[in-house]
């Protein structure tokens, strides 16, 4: 049996992780597509909710959409490459669940106004109707700290 490349969590990791996390202003969305079972990959908009939970905004008119609601599991990649080798460079994958906010709560009320508090440009469309507000609840995730920092993460261990 091979050794585990992931170190257990500690103070430095949990921080490095909630720090990918804060700064994330888009994310690398994995989903499973509804009509093939195939995997996918886009780009969202991503930003931190009020009591620390994820948020994007998502149109009817993106696969992603249909995926989420036939397959509310999936995962986004959050850190960004800097200069040299974007390996080198921290990301952390986060294994979550969508949830589709209803328009008619006090939950989307709350959520909208945290979505363009963050993300000013989702003003353009925030309100147009193929548009809804999603959460993203993490059930673990894997770090990347750079080479050899290799790190599983329970939701215990994510802001």
């Amino acid at each position: 049996m091979p050794n585990d490349p992931f170190r257990p969590p500690d103070a430095d990791s949990r921080a490095l992780a909630a720090r990918l996390i804060r700064e994330a202003d888009h994310a690398a969305l994995a989903v499973t597509r509804a009509e093939t079972g195939t995997p996918s990959v886009s780009r969202i908009a991503l930003c931190t909710g009020p009591e620390a939970g994820l948020l994007s905004l998502v149109s009817d008119l993106a696969p992603h959409t249909a995926a989420l609601r036939a397959h509310p599991r999936a995962a986004l990649l959050v850190g960004e490459a800097g200069r040299g080798d974007p390996l080198a460079h921290p990301r952390l994958t986060l294994h979550v669940v969508a949830a589709f906010v209803p328009r008619d709560g006090a939950e989307h009320r709350t959520l909208r106004a945290q979505l363009l508090d963050r993300l000013p440009k989702t003003k353009l469309y925030i309100d147009f109707a193929d548009f809804h507000i999603v959460t993203f609840t993490p059930e673990g995730g894997l770090l990347n700290g750079g080479f050899g920092r290799a790190t599983r993460l329970d939701p215990c261990d994510l802001p």
